[in-house]
């Protein structure tokens, strides 16, 4: 019986076998170039604290749009920072400059307001800014969120002062109660005595801003009493809790510089200081008073036709022990630069000048400026064919002449009298 045996061949070509994991090959192949190609770049940024972040979790944004998200938390060398590993999107080279800004946005609540009370829900995120300047990998992340964005408009003001009182970063600055502007941050001065306030002067507020531009502070709330009465100042219930700053621009018939840039401007305390700082020469006068000058305090404004022209430096009583009388000395100050046309140009023209003015009339006598107060002030003024009073036993001032008390401020002392 014949045994038949199996023909063996030899197949031609590659085996099928082979065919699925060169598939695969060449799957995986493609996958990983093209998730290399798809991936964005990745940046480290330091801060203090991690606080709020985390992995895989904690994304950060730019104007409310995610373009990365953390990928590993870990120690600085010296254990004082945390280094944060970012993975961006694809095509986010173009955010990663020498000038960006990153900061963590979490919910803060605060007498200035609410932010990033989203968060609340979804969690702390990390905000980027980008900005100009060559790229760059590694970044130092902002503590605090920064006031002012760099997109914003406006102006950057350095104030100095050598009392920051309630003033803090945010605070808020004011032009004729609006808001326009806030406080950056600040610094103590090289003598270790001034403070300088870096602020923001937001747009169109910021072209109001000139060479004679006048700030102050309106912290609080500013109570006085004067020859005017009470006054009670304040800018809004914000810069009473937290402190504030206001500018004015006076309009004047100088002219005014408009370059500030390399300009810093004073932080006056008060609206009212303004005046003491603005008009830098003085000239003192002195006066003699028979009776009461009750109501007098020093400060009080002395006024010609109604315009502030100057205040009184100091009251006193003297006693003439020849004539054994009394008399009241009251030593006033003048700034002539109030008056704008003005021919005093020294001490020796301005004795002319005063010479002249008296001899056609020039007085001084005391009016009350409130019923409510009962504050006195000085009131100038010309009245032809006046007596010429003058006492003339002080050589160290010039004197003026003076005129009896004005019947109503006599009508009034007569009721305290009575009262009395």
């Amino acid at each position: 019986m014949e045994t038949l045996s199996p023909k063996v061949s030899k197949q031609s070509g590659p085996s099928i076998v082979w065919v699925i994991p060169l598939l695969t090959f060449l799957v995986g192949g493609w996958l990983i170039v093209k998730t290399l190609s798809e991936q964005g770049p990745r940046a480290t940024i330091s801060f203090k604290t991690a606080e709020g972040i985390e992995v895989d979790k904690t994304k950060v944004k730019y104007k409310n749009v995610d373009i990365g998200v953390v990928e590993k938390i870990e120690f600085s060398e010296d254990f004082s920072r945390i280094i944060l590993t970012v993975d961006f999107i694809q095509d986010s080279e173009k955010f990663l400059r020498r000038s960006t800004r990153f900061w963590v946005v979490k919910p803060q609540i605060s007498l200035r307001g609410t932010s990033g009370l989203g968060t609340l829900v979804s969690g702390s995120y990390i905000e980027i800014e980008p900005g100009p300047g060559a790229a760059q990998l590694h970044f130092i992340g902002l503590e605090k969120q920064p006031v002012v964005k760099s997109d914003e408009q406006g102006k950057k003001i350095t104030l100095v002062t050598q009392n920051l009182g309630s003033l803090d970063t945010g605070s808020p600055i004011y032009y004729q109660g609006l808001l326009a502007g806030e406080v950056m941050g600040y610094e103590l001065g090289n003598d270790l005595r001034s403070t300088y306030i870096h602020t923001f002067i937001k747009d169109p507020f910021d072209q109001l801003i000139r060479g004679n531009t006048n700030f102050w502070n309106v912290s609080g709330v500013n109570v006085s009493m004067g020859a005017d009465g009470f006054k009670i100042q304040t800018e809004s219930i914000q810069s009473m809790m937290l402190g504030g700053i206001a500018f004015e621009t006076p309009e004047t018939l100088e002219q005014v510089t408009t370059k500030i840039d390399n300009l810093i401007f004073t932080l006056h305390k008060n609206h009212e200081s303004i005046q003491k700082h603005a008009y830098t020469k003085k000239i003192k006068f002195i006066m003699f008073f028979d009776s009461s000058i009750r109501g007098l305090s020093l400060g009080a404004p002395v006024e010609f036709k109604g315009i502030k022209v100057g205040s009184v430096l100091d009251v006193r009583l003297e006693f003439d022990k020849g004539s054994t009388s009394f008399r009241i000395p009251v030593l006033i100050e003048i700034e002539p630069q109030r008056i704008i046309e003005r021919g005093i140009q020294d001490e020796g023209t301005s004795h002319e000048t005063l010479n002249k003015l008296v001899e056609r009339g020039l007085r001084a006598r005391l009016q009350t400026g409130s019923l409510l107060t009962n504050q006195l002030f000085v009131e100038l003024d010309m009245h032809p064919g006046a007596p010429l009073n003058l006492i003339g036993s002080n050589t160290q001032y010039p004197e003026l002449p003076t005129l009896p008390t004005s019947n109503f401020g006599a009508i009034t002392e007569s009721i305290e009298e009575l009262s009395g």
